[in-house]
């Protein structure tokens, strides 16, 4: 009787030799490792793919309208035409059929599920499947995983969720694709549609053209200089200043002889919280903004990190910890040797790890947590300069997480020039929302400021200076350069060529009092409006991630991710896509449309097709079948209907529009 033989099959033959390590499986017998009882073997990444369309009827062969839409009754994968994957391949299915039971390795995600379901259908595996699920690829994360398989059958939303993705942008991609290029391509361009790669498109697109017909408006601002201090006029709410020349060189002309008088000087406490963990896409977007790096040379970098086991699993899109990864931080933290200046004092005089539920919340963590690095220690590790830099970020964002909140005193000081002679008329008064001074009286509130009165002999405006000093830096120190160097501190710098402290640096203002007064030297400036920014790849990320609203604040971002376009694997390849099919280029640090994508989109009159809003809808759908709250068989249903629906009516358009051959 022959013992029994457990089949690991793992995505990458590095992960496959890491976990053949650790369950001692040592004997090389080519395509696969063996040894304990085990047979660990591997794909590289995706060896299944849906089939074509005239796999399923020679009818649809040829581009043709007639034959639109293409929706076969039963999706069928097939072997990717590769001679090293079907060497690869043909390994597998021998392993699978005389396996006793098998062990899903791939990749703890969405993508990763799908791959390895598809080998194992394709293989006709009939045995028992058990998943591993790992964030980390350290010996002690893969122990521990194989000390908690599951039934595979836990994760068949998962893996529903992952082929409706792929069914979805085949019947859209597949239809739509063919659909344009017949209706309005020119000289046998393919014009390439996609469920994500589409609506993105149209985000640029629409940037590019609000830019383009921006017309800037003129006012002019005042300000004046009081005590070495630039104080600016403070406008009605709305406006940014004096809407023309002649009004502000008449308010200017008016205070020039008058004394400032400074009349608030308001002081606020406040806290700022450290830097968030990363997930996928912000540490692209820091990446980006740092280092100019690609959002795909950024994947491949943390990828490696994973791979060389130093930082835990990349493809994740929450920012927090969940509670039983605490317990591990301090022992994480005392291999952190190059930054052991900056953990020293998180344990002083005895003191134990803060933990807040800004960073450690299990309600805001389903299968990954947040990039964190591992108990492995960096030194012990080769890596290349860029890595390096990657790694610094992750490292110090995660040192950052345990330090208190950085203090900071807010002043806002309000000035005013008035004329004071004594046939003047009597100060305006304070109005709604008024600010209370130290002695208890009141001055007009910023938001309901006076402007200038307009009346000979009364003139009357409100300036405003503010300034913000740091009183505590707290983890701010992780971001300031060191006075003397130590080489532990110099290694830990290395390679941090941009500081990541925050943007608002601090403007100390001098001690001001209330009531003072004295000379000032006021100045009026020629100002215009800006156009919108173009996108950047960071920018451009945050806007996939929010479905096309940028915003700032961290939890309405979260909010917002729900109905982000594309996963946060899987973005970078699609403004890599953007690029290959001419679409897209960089101007400098920006993206901007070519005359193809912007004619692709122009020609585009189904929203679905092109709105980041709408597409979102859908993405949020894949989510919700991931978690059993949608049902697979609907999404795919409403689908088609879509596609149907989108097929008959650019069928019936006869405006005879064209997009011109790329050059």
């Amino acid at each position: 009787m022959r013992p029994l033989m457990i089949v690991c099959i793992a995505e990458k033959p590095s992960v496959a030799r890491d976990i053949a390590n650790v369950l001692g499986a040592k004997q090389d017998r080519g395509g696969y490792i063996e040894g304990n009882g085990y047979q660990v073997t591997w794909t590289f990444g995706h060896l299944c793919e849906l089939k074509e369309p005239h796999e399923y009827t020679p009818l649809w062969k040829s581009w043709s309208l007639s034959q639109l839409p293409m929706i076969p009754p039963r999706f069928g994968i097939k072997l990717k035409k590769d001679q090293g994957i079907e060497r690869q391949f043909a390994v597998i299915e021998k392993l699978m059929q005389a396996a006793d039971s098998i062990i899903n390795c791939g990749d703890a995600g969405q993508e990763g599920e799908l791959i390895q379901r598809w080998v194992m259908q394709k293989a006709g595996a009939k045995c028992p499947v058990q998943r591993l699920w790992i964030s980390s690829l350290t010996e002690e994360a893969i122990r521990e995983g194989f000390q908690t398989l599951k039934d595979q059958k836990e994760y068949q939303s998962l893996y529903e969720a992952g082929l409706c993705r792929a069914i979805g942008d085949w019947i859209l991609g597949m239809n739509a694709t063919r659909l344009y290029t017949i209706k309005y391509g020119t000289n046998r361009q393919v014009l390439s549609i996609g469920r994500v790669q589409t609506p993105t498109l149209a985000l640029i697109v629409n940037r590019q053209a609000e830019i383009d017909n921006f017309k800037p408006e003129t006012y002019w601002v005042l300000t004046t200089v009081y005590r070495e201090t630039t104080f600016t006029a403070v406008m009605e709410e709305g406006d940014r200043g004096f809407k023309s020349q002649e009004e502000g060189q008449k308010a200017l002309d008016a205070i020039r002889e008058l004394p400032f008088t400074v009349t608030s000087v308001e002081k606020k406490s406040g806290k700022e919280a450290a830097p968030r963990l990363f997930d996928l896409t912000s540490l692209q977007v820091e990446c980006n903004k740092k280092f100019g790096y690609s959002a795909d040379l950024t994947l491949q970098l943390i990828q490696s990190l994973y791979e060389k086991k130093v930082a835990t699993y990349p493809r994740v899109d929450t920012t927090f910890l969940p509670d039983d990864v605490y317990p591990k931080c301090p022992q994480i933290l005392a291999n952190m040797t190059p930054y052991a200046g900056f953990i020293q004092p998180l344990f002083a005089n005895g003191k134990k790890l803060e933990k807040t539920k800004k960073v450690f919340d299990n309600t805001k963590v389903t299968d990954h947590h947040a990039i964190i690095p591992t108990p492995t220690p960096v030194t012990s590790v080769a890596l290349t300069d860029m890595e390096k830099r990657v790694y610094d970020l992750i490292a110090r964002r995660f040192i950052g997480a345990f330090y208190p909140e950085c203090k900071f005193e807010q002043t806002t000081v309000l000035g005013e020039v008035k004329d004071l002679s004594p046939d003047s008329p009597p100060a305006l008064p304070a109005r709604e929302g008024a600010i209370t001074n130290d002695s208890g009286s009141t001055q007009p509130s910023i938001d309901s400021a006076p402007s200038l009165t307009g009346r000979a002999g009364g003139e009357s405006l409100l300036f405003r200076a503010t300034g913000k000093r740091i009183v505590d830096p707290a983890w701010r120190v992780l971001w300031e350069k060191p006075k003397k160097e130590t080489p532990e501190a110099q290694e830990s710098q290395e390679n941090t060529e941009s500081q990541e402290k925050p943007q608002d640096e601090e403007r100390t203002l001098p001690a001001f009092k209330k009531g003072e007064s004295g000379p000032h030297v006021p100045n009026l400036a020629e100002k215009q409006t800006t156009p919108p920014k173009p996108y950047t790849e960071a920018t451009l990320l945050r806007a996939m991630e929010t479905a096309g609203k940028l915003v700032e604040d961290d939890e309405l971002r979260d909010a917002l991710k729900e109905n982000g376009i594309g996963r946060p694997s899987t973005r970078a390849a699609i403004i890599e896509t953007l690029f290959k099919r001419n679409y897209i280029k960089r101007v400098r640090k920006s993206l901007a449309p070519t005359q193809t994508g912007i004619q692709l989109i122009g020609l585009i009159h189904e929203e679905l097709l092109k709105s980041a809003e709408l597409t979102g809808i859908w993405e949020k759908k894949l989510r919700q079948i991931e978690r059993h709250e949608y049902d697979a068989a609907t999404f795919i249903g409403e689908l088609k209907q879509m596609v149907t629906d989108i097929v008959l009516t650019v069928m019936n358009d006869s405006s005879n529009r064209h997009v011109a051959a790329t050059q």
